[in-house]
Protein backbone atom coordinates (compact mmCIF):
# COMPACT_ATOMS: atom_id res chain seq x y z
CA UNK A 1 0.00 0.00 0.00
CA UNK A 2 2.76 2.22 0.87
CA UNK A 3 6.06 3.11 -0.17
CA UNK A 4 7.74 4.31 2.83
CA UNK A 5 8.59 2.23 6.04
CA UNK A 6 5.10 3.36 7.97
CA UNK A 7 4.16 -0.83 7.03
CA UNK A 8 7.26 -2.37 8.13
CA UNK A 9 7.88 -1.25 11.39
CA UNK A 10 10.68 -2.86 13.04
CA UNK A 11 9.07 -4.83 16.49
CA UNK A 12 9.77 -2.77 19.56
CA UNK A 13 9.64 -5.43 22.64
CA UNK A 14 9.71 -2.67 25.22
CA UNK A 15 6.73 -0.62 23.85
CA UNK A 16 4.83 -3.97 23.31
CA UNK A 17 5.21 -5.10 26.68
CA UNK A 18 4.82 -1.64 28.36
CA UNK A 19 1.81 -1.32 26.55
CA UNK A 20 0.39 -5.21 27.31
CA UNK A 21 0.78 -4.25 30.90
CA UNK A 22 -0.89 -0.56 30.82
CA UNK A 23 -3.72 -2.24 29.38
CA UNK A 24 -3.86 -4.46 32.37
CA UNK A 25 -2.97 -1.87 34.26
CA UNK A 26 -5.99 -0.07 33.19
CA UNK A 27 -8.50 -2.45 34.22
CA UNK A 28 -7.11 -3.02 37.27
CA UNK A 29 -7.10 0.31 38.51
CA UNK A 30 -10.47 1.08 37.32
CA UNK A 31 -12.35 -1.87 38.90
CA UNK A 32 -12.27 -0.54 42.47
CA UNK A 33 -13.90 2.20 41.56
CA UNK A 34 -16.65 0.51 39.37
CA UNK A 35 -16.96 -2.28 42.25
CA UNK A 36 -16.97 0.60 44.44
CA UNK A 37 -19.98 2.48 43.43
CA UNK A 38 -22.32 -0.88 42.76
CA UNK A 39 -21.00 -2.02 46.06
CA UNK A 40 -22.31 1.28 48.10
CA UNK A 41 -25.49 1.57 45.95
CA UNK A 42 -24.33 4.97 45.73
CA UNK A 43 -22.24 7.30 43.41
CA UNK A 44 -22.65 10.34 45.93
CA UNK A 45 -18.85 12.42 46.18
CA UNK A 46 -18.80 12.72 42.51
CA UNK A 47 -18.95 16.13 40.64
CA UNK A 48 -20.72 15.49 38.04
CA UNK A 49 -18.62 18.48 35.87
CA UNK A 50 -15.56 16.37 36.79
CA UNK A 51 -17.50 13.76 34.58
CA UNK A 52 -18.28 15.79 32.34
CA UNK A 53 -14.96 17.24 31.29
CA UNK A 54 -13.03 13.77 32.05
CA UNK A 55 -15.52 11.90 29.27
CA UNK A 56 -15.07 15.01 26.65
CA UNK A 57 -11.10 14.79 27.71
CA UNK A 58 -10.49 11.52 27.33
CA UNK A 59 -12.99 11.15 24.00
CA UNK A 60 -10.97 14.13 22.28
CA UNK A 61 -7.90 12.08 23.19
CA UNK A 62 -9.28 9.14 21.74
CA UNK A 63 -9.78 10.89 18.53
CA UNK A 64 -6.82 12.22 18.29
CA UNK A 65 -4.54 9.16 18.38
CA UNK A 66 -7.40 8.09 15.87
CA UNK A 67 -6.41 10.63 13.48
CA UNK A 68 -2.69 10.40 14.28
CA UNK A 69 -2.51 6.56 14.00
CA UNK A 70 -4.90 6.61 10.57
CA UNK A 71 -2.33 5.78 8.22
CA UNK A 72 -0.86 3.08 10.40
CA UNK A 73 -4.01 1.50 11.44
CA UNK A 74 -4.88 1.18 7.03
CA UNK A 75 -1.72 -0.75 7.05
CA UNK A 76 -3.69 -4.01 8.76
CA UNK A 77 -5.15 -4.62 4.94
CA UNK A 78 -1.72 -5.98 4.24
CA UNK A 79 -0.67 -7.52 7.42
CA UNK A 80 -1.04 -10.35 9.55
CA UNK A 81 -3.78 -10.20 12.34
CA UNK A 82 -0.63 -10.30 15.00
CA UNK A 83 1.18 -7.17 13.41
CA UNK A 84 -2.12 -5.47 13.53
CA UNK A 85 -2.94 -5.69 16.51
CA UNK A 86 1.09 -4.79 17.94
CA UNK A 87 0.79 -1.63 15.36
CA UNK A 88 -2.49 -0.59 16.60
CA UNK A 89 -2.35 -1.14 20.56
CA UNK A 90 -2.15 2.28 21.23
CA UNK A 91 -5.16 3.04 19.74
CA UNK A 92 -6.68 0.14 22.11
CA UNK A 93 -5.12 1.17 25.05
CA UNK A 94 -6.69 4.62 24.66
CA UNK A 95 -9.83 3.74 23.82
CA UNK A 96 -9.59 1.47 27.06
CA UNK A 97 -9.15 4.33 28.89
CA UNK A 98 -11.99 6.30 27.25
CA UNK A 99 -14.27 3.11 27.79
CA UNK A 100 -13.29 2.53 31.50
CA UNK A 101 -13.70 6.27 32.49
CA UNK A 102 -17.46 6.50 30.68
CA UNK A 103 -18.15 3.42 32.84
CA UNK A 104 -17.92 6.08 35.66
CA UNK A 105 -20.35 7.97 34.50
CA UNK A 106 -22.93 5.50 33.49
CA UNK A 107 -22.70 4.22 37.24
CA UNK A 108 -23.21 7.63 38.27
CA UNK A 109 -26.31 7.97 36.84
CA UNK A 110 -27.38 4.54 37.75
CA UNK A 111 -26.85 5.11 41.61
CA UNK A 112 -27.15 8.66 42.26
CA UNK A 113 -28.60 8.71 45.60
CA UNK A 114 -32.54 9.05 45.58
CA UNK A 115 -32.56 11.30 48.35
CA UNK A 116 -31.02 13.60 46.43
CA UNK A 117 -32.90 13.45 43.00
CA UNK A 118 -35.55 15.35 44.51
CA UNK A 119 -36.24 17.91 46.93
CA UNK A 120 -37.55 17.23 50.20
CA UNK A 121 -38.82 19.42 53.01
CA UNK A 122 -39.08 19.41 56.69
CA UNK A 123 -42.21 21.79 57.72
CA UNK A 124 -42.60 23.18 60.87
CA UNK A 125 -45.36 21.53 63.15
CA UNK A 126 -46.82 23.16 66.33
CA UNK A 127 -47.70 22.04 69.57
CA UNK A 128 -44.73 19.72 70.22
CA UNK A 129 -45.49 17.71 66.82
CA UNK A 130 -42.15 16.82 65.27
CA UNK A 131 -41.72 18.48 61.49
CA UNK A 132 -43.34 16.71 58.54
CA UNK A 133 -41.20 15.62 55.91
CA UNK A 134 -42.52 15.93 52.79
CA UNK A 135 -41.26 14.33 49.52
CA UNK A 136 -42.23 16.95 46.69
CA UNK A 137 -41.56 15.39 42.69
CA UNK A 138 -39.11 18.42 42.25
CA UNK A 139 -35.83 17.56 40.46
CA UNK A 140 -33.05 18.71 42.46
CA UNK A 141 -30.92 21.20 40.82
CA UNK A 142 -28.18 18.84 41.16
CA UNK A 143 -29.96 16.12 39.46
CA UNK A 144 -31.42 18.12 36.46
CA UNK A 145 -27.34 18.94 36.24
CA UNK A 146 -26.04 15.67 35.96
CA UNK A 147 -28.26 14.75 33.26
CA UNK A 148 -27.70 17.93 30.93
CA UNK A 149 -24.07 17.31 31.05
CA UNK A 150 -24.00 13.32 30.67
CA UNK A 151 -26.36 14.58 27.52
CA UNK A 152 -23.35 16.99 26.62
CA UNK A 153 -21.05 14.06 27.10
CA UNK A 154 -22.70 12.40 24.53
CA UNK A 155 -23.27 15.07 22.04
CA UNK A 156 -19.42 15.76 22.23
CA UNK A 157 -18.74 12.36 21.54
CA UNK A 158 -20.67 12.19 18.49
CA UNK A 159 -19.90 15.02 16.69
CA UNK A 160 -15.84 14.28 17.34
CA UNK A 161 -16.71 11.06 16.19
CA UNK A 162 -18.19 12.55 12.66
CA UNK A 163 -15.93 15.43 12.35
CA UNK A 164 -12.84 12.92 12.68
CA UNK A 165 -13.84 10.56 10.37
CA UNK A 166 -15.36 12.89 7.47
CA UNK A 167 -11.50 14.24 7.49
CA UNK A 168 -9.92 10.88 7.59
CA UNK A 169 -12.34 9.47 5.33
CA UNK A 170 -11.89 12.42 2.65
CA UNK A 171 -7.97 12.78 2.66
CA UNK A 172 -5.54 10.61 0.41
CA UNK A 173 -3.13 9.16 2.26
CA UNK A 174 0.56 9.84 0.25
CA UNK A 175 2.79 6.71 -0.27
CA UNK A 176 5.12 7.52 2.45
CA UNK A 177 2.17 7.16 4.93
CA UNK A 178 1.61 10.91 5.95
CA UNK A 179 -1.49 12.64 5.27
CA UNK A 180 -0.08 16.19 4.67
CA UNK A 181 -3.55 18.06 5.08
CA UNK A 182 -4.00 21.41 6.97
CA UNK A 183 -7.55 20.38 8.36
CA UNK A 184 -6.06 16.78 9.35
CA UNK A 185 -2.95 19.02 11.51
CA UNK A 186 -5.79 21.35 12.54
CA UNK A 187 -8.28 19.45 14.09
CA UNK A 188 -5.33 16.82 15.37
CA UNK A 189 -3.75 19.91 17.12
CA UNK A 190 -7.39 20.98 18.35
CA UNK A 191 -7.79 17.36 19.78
CA UNK A 192 -4.83 17.45 22.04
CA UNK A 193 -4.97 20.93 23.25
CA UNK A 194 -8.44 20.99 24.34
CA UNK A 195 -7.92 17.10 26.08
CA UNK A 196 -5.07 18.33 28.17
CA UNK A 197 -6.93 21.56 28.54
CA UNK A 198 -10.27 19.73 29.84
CA UNK A 199 -7.69 17.08 31.76
CA UNK A 200 -6.34 20.06 33.95
CA UNK A 201 -9.94 21.97 34.63
CA UNK A 202 -11.81 18.52 34.78
CA UNK A 203 -10.02 18.21 38.27
CA UNK A 204 -10.91 21.48 39.97
CA UNK A 205 -14.78 20.79 40.65
CA UNK A 206 -13.72 17.74 42.24
CA UNK A 207 -11.12 19.12 44.28
CA UNK A 208 -14.03 22.17 45.18
CA UNK A 209 -17.02 19.40 45.88
CA UNK A 210 -14.24 17.07 48.08
CA UNK A 211 -13.37 19.89 49.79
CA UNK A 212 -16.63 21.45 50.38
CA UNK A 213 -18.06 18.23 51.87
CA UNK A 214 -15.00 17.12 53.82
CA UNK A 215 -15.69 13.55 52.89
CA UNK A 216 -14.45 10.40 50.12
CA UNK A 217 -17.71 9.73 49.43
CA UNK A 218 -17.62 7.03 45.97
CA UNK A 219 -14.87 8.27 45.58
CA UNK A 220 -11.81 5.08 45.47
CA UNK A 221 -8.57 5.89 46.94
CA UNK A 222 -7.02 2.75 46.08
CA UNK A 223 -7.52 3.64 42.20
CA UNK A 224 -6.26 6.98 42.52
CA UNK A 225 -3.15 5.12 44.27
CA UNK A 226 -2.61 3.00 41.33
CA UNK A 227 -3.09 5.66 38.64
CA UNK A 228 -0.92 8.35 39.86
CA UNK A 229 2.15 7.04 38.60
CA UNK A 230 0.23 4.76 35.94
CA UNK A 231 -0.72 8.23 34.47
CA UNK A 232 2.72 9.00 33.81
CA UNK A 233 3.76 5.57 32.68
CA UNK A 234 0.68 5.88 30.40
CA UNK A 235 1.72 9.14 28.54
CA UNK A 236 5.16 7.79 27.59
CA UNK A 237 4.00 4.27 25.80
CA UNK A 238 1.94 6.65 24.07
CA UNK A 239 4.54 8.97 23.05
CA UNK A 240 6.52 5.97 21.63
CA UNK A 241 3.96 4.81 19.33
CA UNK A 242 4.44 5.73 15.48
CA UNK A 243 2.67 9.41 14.39
CA UNK A 244 1.99 10.54 17.77
CA UNK A 245 3.42 13.74 19.16
CA UNK A 246 2.82 16.04 22.39
CA UNK A 247 -0.63 16.56 21.52
CA UNK A 248 -1.22 12.91 22.10
CA UNK A 249 0.42 12.44 25.10
CA UNK A 250 0.35 15.94 27.69
CA UNK A 251 -3.61 15.18 28.42
CA UNK A 252 -2.13 11.91 30.51
CA UNK A 253 0.71 13.62 32.04
CA UNK A 254 -1.71 16.48 33.22
CA UNK A 255 -4.29 13.71 34.75
CA UNK A 256 -1.53 11.87 36.77
CA UNK A 257 -0.35 15.09 38.44
CA UNK A 258 -4.30 16.07 39.02
CA UNK A 259 -5.15 12.78 40.43
CA UNK A 260 -2.12 13.03 42.53
CA UNK A 261 -3.69 16.29 44.12
CA UNK A 262 -7.05 14.35 44.70
CA UNK A 263 -5.35 11.63 45.86
CA UNK A 264 -3.90 13.97 49.23
CA UNK A 265 -6.80 15.35 49.27
CA UNK A 266 -8.83 11.99 49.98
CA UNK A 267 -6.00 10.93 52.44
CA UNK A 268 -6.78 13.96 54.73
CA UNK A 269 -10.26 13.36 55.15
CA UNK A 270 -9.85 10.40 55.58
CA UNK A 271 -7.68 10.53 58.55
CA UNK A 272 -10.34 13.31 59.61
CA UNK A 273 -13.27 10.77 59.36
CA UNK A 274 -11.76 8.22 61.37
CA UNK A 275 -10.65 10.99 64.44
CA UNK A 276 -14.44 11.96 64.14
CA UNK A 277 -15.59 8.65 64.01
CA UNK A 278 -17.80 8.82 60.85
CA UNK A 279 -17.37 6.96 57.52
CA UNK A 280 -17.08 7.81 53.62
CA UNK A 281 -20.49 9.40 53.65
CA UNK A 282 -20.39 11.68 57.37
CA UNK A 283 -22.65 8.79 58.66
CA UNK A 284 -21.48 7.43 62.68
CA UNK A 285 -19.38 4.55 62.52
CA UNK A 286 -21.06 1.49 64.79
CA UNK A 287 -19.62 1.91 68.73
CA UNK A 288 -19.56 5.88 68.48
CA UNK A 289 -21.47 7.86 70.78
CA UNK A 290 -23.29 9.06 67.60
CA UNK A 291 -24.58 5.84 66.20
CA UNK A 292 -28.05 5.88 67.96
CA UNK A 293 -28.54 8.73 65.59
CA UNK A 294 -27.52 6.70 62.95
CA UNK A 295 -31.25 6.91 61.05
CA UNK A 296 -30.96 10.59 60.71
CA UNK A 297 -29.31 11.54 57.02
CA UNK A 298 -26.54 13.64 57.58
CA UNK A 299 -26.87 17.08 55.25
CA UNK A 300 -23.81 18.42 53.60
CA UNK A 301 -23.30 21.30 51.45
CA UNK A 302 -24.60 19.58 48.77
CA UNK A 303 -28.34 19.69 50.30
CA UNK A 304 -31.15 21.27 48.41
CA UNK A 305 -32.81 24.38 49.82
CA UNK A 306 -35.89 25.55 48.76
CA UNK A 307 -36.47 29.42 49.86
CA UNK A 308 -40.02 29.93 50.97
CA UNK A 309 -40.54 32.24 48.01
CA UNK A 310 -39.79 29.60 44.95
CA UNK A 311 -42.70 29.14 42.50
CA UNK A 312 -43.42 25.40 41.98
CA UNK A 313 -44.74 24.41 38.70
CA UNK A 314 -45.77 20.88 38.78
CA UNK A 315 -46.10 19.03 35.07
CA UNK A 316 -49.98 18.15 34.79
CA UNK A 317 -50.50 19.36 38.26
CA UNK A 318 -52.78 22.31 39.74
CA UNK A 319 -53.22 22.27 43.24
CA UNK A 320 -50.21 23.07 45.52
CA UNK A 321 -47.71 20.78 46.68
CA UNK A 322 -48.77 22.01 50.68
CA UNK A 323 -51.89 22.97 52.39
CA UNK A 324 -52.52 26.46 52.08
CA UNK A 325 -52.86 26.55 56.01
CA UNK A 326 -49.08 26.07 56.67
CA UNK A 327 -48.23 29.51 55.80
CA UNK A 328 -44.61 29.88 54.36
CA UNK A 329 -42.54 26.66 54.90
CA UNK A 330 -38.96 26.59 54.46
CA UNK A 331 -36.31 23.82 54.42
CA UNK A 332 -34.28 23.70 57.46
CA UNK A 333 -31.48 21.93 57.63
CA UNK A 334 -28.90 21.44 60.90
CA UNK A 335 -25.12 20.49 60.70
CA UNK A 336 -24.06 17.98 62.87
CA UNK A 337 -21.29 18.42 65.41
CA UNK A 338 -18.69 17.19 63.44
CA UNK A 339 -19.21 19.90 60.78
CA UNK A 340 -18.97 22.83 63.73
CA UNK A 341 -16.14 21.96 65.45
Amino acid sequence: MFEGDICHLEHDWFTNVLTAGLIYGLVVSYLPQHLRIIKLGSSEGFSPWFLLLGGTSSAASMLNMVTASWPTMQCCNQLSVGKCIEITAGVFQVALQWALFMVITILYMMYFPQRQKYVELDIDSYDGVPPQHVKTPIKSSEWRLSVVLAWVTVVHLLFSIFVTFVLVGTTKIDPDGQMHSRQIDLWETFLGISSAILAMVQYFPQFWKTYRVKLVGALSIPMLVMQCPGGLVFAISVARRPGTNWTTWVMYAMSSLMQFLLLSMCITWKIRQRKLGIDDFGKPLPGTEDDEDSEVVVATAEDVHLSSSTTVDVEGEEAPLLPKDVGKPAARFSLPRFFRR
